[in-house]
């Protein structure tokens, strides 16, 4: 079965929040508390994503399926900044299939979608400073590493973070020139 990509929608919020809790919990040790990840973020991450879905104004969710399973999403957030364009809120990836092209594929999707739909051109990220893998693969699509910031933290509570993380936004400033590492 091949690889199919859609748009997301209301009645996809609780697989794309299943899915957001388990990159989280893999991903973010270090930055985010122990207690945090450990905890209820599976209700955490379904009540954003049934607001998310349900109310999709300035906004895009893509989906990657195979054999109608979520394996990745990216989702941005249109003319988000009036500096760095358009935000690319969340790109998760199914651990098992890492390294597969997926991600790069759902990148080069919400890079076309900001150049069908945003009023900018330009396109940027978060990526936590520990993930090195993140950026490494970012920065071989074209984004350039343009600052660094602590952490905000989830939910805007502080207990969910450990210490002060850093975090590096990531940036194309045009995203016609995104590079399709996959090509």
């Amino acid at each position: 079965m091949p690889l199919e990509f859609r748009s997301a929608n209301a009645d996809d919020s609780e697989q794309v929040a299943a899915l957001h809790a388990d990159s989280w919990r893999r991903h973010y040790r270090g930055a985010y508390a122990d207690s945090f990840l450990d905890g209820d973020i599976d209700t955490d991450r379904r009540e954003v994503w049934a607001q998310r879905l349900a109310n999709p104004a300035g906004t895009a969710t893509i989906l990657a399926e195979y054999d109608g399973q979520l394996v990745g999403f990216v989702h941005v957030m249109f003319d988000h900044d009036s500096r760095w364009g358009s935000l690319v809120d969340n790109l998760h990836v199914h651990h098992s299939q890492r390294r597969t092209g997926i991600g790069t594929q759902l990148m080069a999707r919400i890079a076309q979608t900001v150049a069908d739909q945003a009023t900018g051109n330009a396109m940027y990220l978060w990526v936590l400073e520990q993930n090195t893998n993140a950026q490494h693969f970012y920065l071989a699509t074209g984004a350039s590493c343009v600052e660094t910031s602590t952490v905000p933290p989830p939910g805007g509570d502080p207990t969910r973070l450990n210490g002060s993380p850093k975090c590096l936004r990531m940036a194309w400033p045009d995203v016609s020139r995104f590079n399709d590492a996959s090509r």
